[in-house]
């Protein structure tokens, strides 16, 4: 039973797609290994699924694709993405990732509010007024 797990996740405009398959461990971002992918924070922010998940993380392979945003959001939307392949692997983990951090599990929906027709600016400016 050698079958490839696809998941997604989205964090603003950064969309992510995680392939999991057997393996021995390796984690690889937009054909980058982990280990060096920088900055730093995002690596970690990446990491926490694969360190939550414990021996299960030694033995799949994991490639990331992640387009758009900037490269917190990526690491956001590449952590969630990680995070459902592992559940769908592994359905006890559910447990161990809502109690350490929800986003791992649940997308955040929050996105950019639309310019409205007619207006200058951003999403909510009006025209100033003037009195005199």
């Amino acid at each position: 039973m050698n079958k490839q797990i696809i998941t997604s996740g989205k964090r603003k405009s950064a969309i992510a797609r995680a392939t999991l398959k057997q393996g021995s461990g390796v984690v690889k971002v937009n054909g980058v290994d982990l280990n060096i992918f920088s900055p730093e924070f995002s690596r970690l922010k990446i990491q926490t699924p694969l360190l939550l998940a414990g021996d299960l993380a030694k033995k799949v392979d994991i490639s990331i694709n992640v387009r758009g945003g900037g490269f917190n959001s990526c690491a956001e939307a590449s952590a969630l993405a990680v995070a459902k392949a592992l559940v769908e692997k592994d359905n006890k983990l559910e447990k161990v990732f809502l109690e350490y951090n929800r986003q791992l599990l649940v997308a955040d929906v929050r996105r950019k509010e639309v310019k409205k027709p007619n207006r200058h600016g951003k999403a909510r400016s009006k025209r100033q007024k003037s009195y005199r």
